[in-house]
């Protein structure tokens, strides 16, 4: 019988297992009303050596960042209800120490996110589909 692995058991391969070590245990929130997508970037991020949490609504979101008190938080911005800028906003309010990756890839994101910016947010848009690596890359750019 052959088996195979598909959930790594150490950081993945390339510029991130250099990067990695010196930012593990930074706590991230992820958020998205797509479950699949927020409990994938959580899953692929908690190997990475982060600790993540995912969220799956604005107002989810703002009621997790009370107790886990993330430095980085990573939201879609179109969601019903309460939007990712929305949230984003809120928490900053709550820990202005946490740093905001805004992701949308709908015009209507950039909108929210210049609404954002224009109450005083400030963060890094980033437009779907971004490859993984990208991701990665950026994430370890917000906590220099």
């Amino acid at each position: 019988m052959n088996i195979r692995r598909i959930a790594p058991s150490s950081p993945s391969r390339g510029i991130s297992r250099v990067m990695a070590t010196p930012l593990r245990g930074k706590r991230i929130l992820v958020v998205d009303d797509e479950r699949a997508i927020a409990d994938s970037l959580a899953f692929m991020l908690s190997h990475e050596g982060y600790e993540v949490k995912p969220a799956y609504s604005g107002s989810e979101a703002v009621e997790i960042a009370k107790q886990f008190k993330p430095e980085l938080l990573i939201t879609d911005v179109v969601m019903p209800g309460v939007s990712g800028t929305d949230a984003a906003i809120s928490i900053s309010k709550s820990l202005p120490e946490c740093k905001s990756l805004l992701f949308s890839g709908h015009v209507k994101g950039r909108e929210l996110a210049e609404s954002a910016r224009s109450q005083g947010l400030n963060f890094e848009l980033i437009e779907k589909p971004l490859h993984p690596r990208e991701l990665l890359q950026r994430i370890r750019l917000s906590f220099q």
